[in-house]
């Protein structure tokens, strides 16, 4: 009878846990941003099992009767940031022994415990697309990321496909950056000659690939570089492509439409001057904006007009932050100097989100408060173009993540740059996170 008893109470625990699971929740009151359609002023947004199952106005969404209810009144509430360019989490790429790495993979050095990723989250920012530096042609392997709380990477990564298991694009780069000693080039041209003789070996590996496909004995060695660069031309792996100048900007789409491969170009400092040559390709625009312009030279001529220029040219353009470059706390803020220089405001609000989402291939899961979508947003205290709106909290998957009412998360929203510091990490996560 006793073990009856007590296997009655294991299940009713386990039953409890799975109820809790799926208890809807529901956060009313607020004005809701759902990027995909009108603002609502008193929104209704339903969600269950880390999913958004209902969106509208009051009255118009059914609650369901055993829901947790969250009174947002007064509160904005809008997707979660994503963010297309970013250096969290502390990891690194490729090296000088070469100017071309594609095989490197930036997952085998992320700390998932980095405090950088609680930075991130205080910002706003639920989904990260993780860079290897500009220093080369090609320094790796890019991830597609949420900066949830986690003890591995493969807890946080975003599967961009299941078949193939991909969670990421490559980072290439062109101009100033790559132009170095130690069996790089020294020249623009060379620069992009390097880059053509290694895609026509790809392409040479992916006729082998497929005549092995029908007879085994033809089948070519394995190579890594090789893989990740026919996951580049069959469309699986996006390129991020580091570029600033116009010059450079054009040679990034010339080479993307000799091979085929899909671009999100990356930062395009001077995007401004062709923004119709932009336009017109089809690529879509990665830009970060600066408070305090300066830096390399080649980007001496960035001006946060270049999203408003984009957007009346018919681009489709992203925010990024580039961090450290621009603090991922204040990415928000790039959208408030881009409409104070001409852009609409709905473009910034798409900017920040759903077109982030479209360059990294998952906005079937994030960038817009639709149903069936992950429940990721921000909830804000006040229009999210004010400077004086927060922050206040941050969910990830129905999962609140961030609270500003929390002292310990307080204080990544607004203490100093020392307790981000790498060798600061592990003891801060030690004593909470």
């Amino acid at each position: 009878m006793k073990v009856i008893f007590k296997l009655m109470v294991v299940m009713i625990c386990m039953a409890s846990v799975v109820q809790a699971q799926d208890r809807p929740q529901v956060f009313e009151g607020a004005e809701i941003i759902p990027i995909t359609g009108e603002p609502i002023s008193n929104g209704v947004l339903v969600v269950q099992n880390g999913t958004i199952t209902a969106v509208g106005a009051a009255g118009s969404v059914s609650i369901p009767r055993n829901a947790e209810r969250f009174d947002m009144t007064g509160k904005v509430i809008m997707p979660g940031i994503v963010d297309t360019h970013s250096h969290i989490g502390e990891g690194d790429g490729g090296d000088r022994s070469a100017a071309l790495h594609p095989d490197v993979r930036i997952l085998d050095t992320i700390d998932p415990r980095s405090s950088t990723f609680i930075k991130a989250l205080s910002g706003g920012v639920t989904s990260v697309n993780i860079m290897p530096g500009s220093g080369l042609l090609m320094s790796g392997q890019t991830v597609y990321v949420k900066p949830k709380p986690a003890n591995t990477i493969e807890e946080m990564l975003i599967i961009v496909d299941e078949e193939t298991g991909i969670y990421g694009g490559l980072k290439m780069a062109n101009g100033t950056n790559p132009l170095r000693a130690d069996g790089s080039p020294g020249t623009r041209a060379k620069s992009a000659a390097l880059v053509r003789n290694m895609y026509i070996e790809a392409q040479e590996y992916k006729a082998k690939l497929e005549e092995g496909a029908d007879d085994p004995e033809k089948m070519p060695d394995r190579n890594l570089q090789m893989e990740t660069l026919v996951e580049v031309l069959e469309g699986k792996r996006i390129v991020h492509n580091h570029t600033h100048r116009h010059d450079d900007i054009l040679t990034a789409i010339r080479l993307a439409d000799e091979f085929g491969y899909r671009l999100v170009l990356q930062h395009v400092s001077e995007g401004w001057k062709v923004a119709d040559e932009i336009a017109a390709s089809g690529y879509p625009a990665s830009i970060i904006t600066l408070d305090s312009p300066g830096g390399k030279l080649e980007a001496i001529n960035l001006v946060n007009k270049t999203g408003g220029v984009l957007e009346e040219a018919g681009a489709l353009f992203a925010f990024h932050s580039d961090d450290p470059i621009v603090d991922s706390r204040f990415l928000r803020r790039s959208a408030i100097m881009a409409v104070k220089e001409g852009m609409s405001r709905d473009m910034a609000l798409r900017a920040l989100t759903i077109n982030g989402a479209m360059m990294m291939d998952i906005d079937d899961r994030v960038g817009s408060l639709d149903p069936g979508k992950d429940a990721d947003f921000v909830i804000l205290s006040g229009d999210p173009f004010s400077v004086y709106t927060h922050v206040e909290q941050t969910w990830i998957e129905g999962e609140k993540v961030w609270d500003r009412e929390d002292p310990e998360d307080r204080k990544y929203a607004t203490g100093g740059y020392e307790i981000y510091r790498a060798a600061a990490n592990h003891h801060v996560h030690m004593e909470g996170h």
